[in-house]
């Protein structure tokens, strides 16, 4: 063989993706393999001083390169696209087709840490840093820095489905955001992780726990929890976990690979549910099943949050960010209650009585919008606000 020609593993690379017309070249496959993104062809010893050779193209190879096509264009990041592949080999095949093969681990990790580096959180963490011990000045420049950043990606959350729902099916106005403070609140969170909170004050306080969704508890419940801490009327409040939490680089780092993949079943799962309350204020058909998911969801106070967390179909930067922050153990807890509610009645799309299953759920959520005053068109113009607290 010529040097520089491509190895004739690399030409049925290239010729069974070529047969579903997906154009890689020998230079692109080597270039994958130099940056540690794609496997190379697995080889037999031959015996001593006789070298090696490739018995058969491995599948893994073959799926990793069609893999990297899809998502790889030119001028295109690599780590993005790593992302994206590492996201897809997380969901269920279609029915016929192979399951994606994992991408590298290192390679994600890499991936992940090199968005947070460039992320919000993470600038807003790294000024809150240097803001401590630097006085007044420091802390000007903390407030003024973390309430230009929070500006640029306002976000409110979504109203909540059920009131969206009672609004369409009454033909009045869709509530279009949640009545809980705005983003820009959270910038006394970041103040507490750089100045301490003592320096930032309960009622501050309060205001960014309430715009952050967390447990879906307002101001006024979280300012009478801190208060009483705040005057010793209850036991003091542990803040060690916040700046861990704001740490998200460092805990993609210390993740195991194990971690990491758990992450995203934890993250993809949690979509599905998130997804499901959602679509109850689009008018889809109420179920047992579905009730009893929402319950568990409302019990733990975490739509607001997955509200804040999840992107229905999310960019690789969103991916990035949401997989971080659920190698938390409260996602992981909160996901696995919900597969044993789900474990408990999986009927999710049977309405009771009617034995048509998938079928017959389908057409009553048709029949269902095609009743409204205004048709699906009511829907389509309205909820879509309603329901979309994401910041772009």
């Amino acid at each position: 063989m010529a040097r520089g020609a491509p190895s004739p593993a690399d030409l049925q690379v290239i010729r069974e993706l070529a047969a579903r017309e997906v154009e890689v070249t020998a230079s692109q496959l080597e270039s994958w393999r130099r940056t540690g993104i794609l496997p190379r062809h697995r080889r037999r010893g031959l015996g001593r001083g006789r070298g090696s050779v490739v018995d058969s193209v491995d599948p893994v190879v073959v799926e990793s390169a069609a893999a990297l096509a899809r998502h790889l264009r030119q001028g295109r990041d690599r780590r993005l696209a790593v992302l994206e592949w590492f996201a897809e080999a997380g969901m269920a095949p279609k029915p016929g087709a192979v399951q994606v093969p994992e991408p590298p681990v290192a390679a994600v990790r890499e991936a992940v840490v090199w968005v947070l580096r460039g992320s919000v959180s993470q600038r807003l963490l790294e000024t809150a840093r240097g803001a401590a011990g630097a006085g007044e000045e420091g802390e000007n420049a903390l407030y003024e820095t973390a309430g230009r950043l929070l500006a640029s990606r306002p976000y409110r959350g979504a109203a909540s489905p059920a009131l969206v729902r009672a609004a369409l099916l009454a033909d009045e106005d869709v509530p279009v955001k949640a009545e809980r403070p705005d983003s820009r609140s959270m910038v006394y969170l970041v103040a507490a992780i750089g100045l301490g909170a003592h320096e930032v004050g309960a009622g501050a306080l309060a205001e960014a726990f309430a715009a952050s969704g967390m447990y879906d508890l307002t101001a006024e419940d979280w300012e009478q929890m801190l208060g009483a801490a705040e005057r010793g009327e209850a036991p003091p409040v542990d803040w060690g976990p916040l700046e861990r939490h704001a740490d998200a680089v460092g805990a993609v780092k210390r993740a195991s690979d194990e971690e990491l993949v758990r992450a995203r079943t934890v993250l993809i799962g949690l979509r599905w549910f998130y997804g499901l309350y959602v679509m109850h204020g689009l008018l889809m058909p109420d179920t047992p099943a579905q009730a009893a998911l929402r319950q568990r969801i409302d019990e733990w106070g975490m739509f607001p949050f997955l509200d804040h967390l999840i992107a229905v179909s999310p960019s690789p930067r969103q991916f990035a960010e949401s997989l971080a922050v659920c190698l938390e153990p409260l996602f992981d807890d909160l996901y696995e209650a919900l597969m044993e509610q789900l474990a408990e009645d999986p009927y999710v799309f049977r309405i009771p009585g009617d034995e048509r299953g998938a079928v017959g759920f389908g057409e009553t959520w048709t029949l269902t919008l095609d009743e409204l005053p205004n048709g699906r068109q009511a829907v389509g113009d309205d909820a879509d606000d309603g329901l979309s607290g994401q910041s772009a």
